[in-house]
């Protein structure tokens, strides 16, 4: 029998339904402890829908498992599930005027926690952070990705992913709209965020990122499914031939917004 206690991650037998139309279609995933995963698949084949009916967003319809360190998760709502140590990078990050990201970051430590954290050790931790991604200090002041450009608000959920530890980590899309340097910095964040104890799941359409933050298993969605999953080097297939060659049983899911 396979040890399951490194396990930090699974669901089994996925399916995720916009009111009746599914989007997708039965999926089996394992992620062990200091393992890094990466998604890729075509515009449409349902990858951020995954990704956010994982995270528990409540537009989506869920059948199937979902596990987190060998608990059931599938019914809880997305806080609870972040309490419990799932973090999502948003794609396209919200901005939240009024709030500063300071005061953000400090909320949702604490709630990580349990408890609230001090304000001297927090103080440390962040300029920490803001120091190893390369955010100027006066952002903590600013309201949450408010007037933020693509880089800056991708900065800040790294930032969040170091700051708050989590046991799995789902980054959709993180590398979308960031020129060469950002992308730097940011996958630097992403390794250093990475560790022994935290399984990641990293969703792209693009290799790039893969350079940095090099994966132990890339797995192909299209249509809904996960169709094809290898090593770093099926990454590297991918770029140079496409995805055509990969079909899957039924045609291309257009993924809900």
């Amino acid at each position: 029998m396979t040890d399951r206690a490194d396990v930090v991650f699974s669901c089994r037998d996925l399916h995720v339904f916009v009111e009746d139309r599914e989007i997708v279609r039965g999926v089996d995933l394992e992620v062990r402890a200091g393992e890094k995963h990466a998604i890729m698949g075509p515009n449409g084949s349902g990858k951020s829908t995954l990704a956010a009916a994982l995270m528990g967003h409540p537009a989506y319809r869920v059948e199937g498992v979902i596990e987190l360190g060998g608990e059931r998760v599938d019914g809880l709502p997305a806080h609870e599930r972040a309490r419990r140590g799932m973090f999502l990078g948003f794609q396209y990050p919200v901005a939240v005027p009024g709030v500063s990201v300071a005061s953000f970051l400090r909320a949702a430590v604490s709630a990580r926690r349990g408890e609230e954290v001090p304000i001297r050790e927090f103080r440390k931790m962040l300029a920490e952070a803001f120091e190893t991604l390369s955010i100027p200090k006066e952002f903590m002041g600013r309201s949450l990705n408010d007037g933020f450009s693509g880089g800056e608000k991708k900065r800040l959920e790294i930032l969040q992913m170091l700051l708050l530890r989590p046991r799995f980590a789902l980054l959709d899309e993180i590398d979308s709209g960031l020129d060469i340097d950002a992308l730097k910095v940011v996958s630097e964040g992403i390794e250093r965020a990475a560790g022994p104890e935290m399984g990641l799941l990293l969703v792209t359409h693009y290799q790039r990122i893969l350079e940095y933050v090099r994966p132990d298993v890339v797995h192909v969605f299209m249509g809904g499914r996960i169709v094809r999953s290898g090593g770093p080097e099926l990454a590297l297939e991918l770029e140079e031939r496409g995805y055509d060659w990969l079909q899957p049983d039924a045609g291309p899911v257009e993924a809900a917004s």
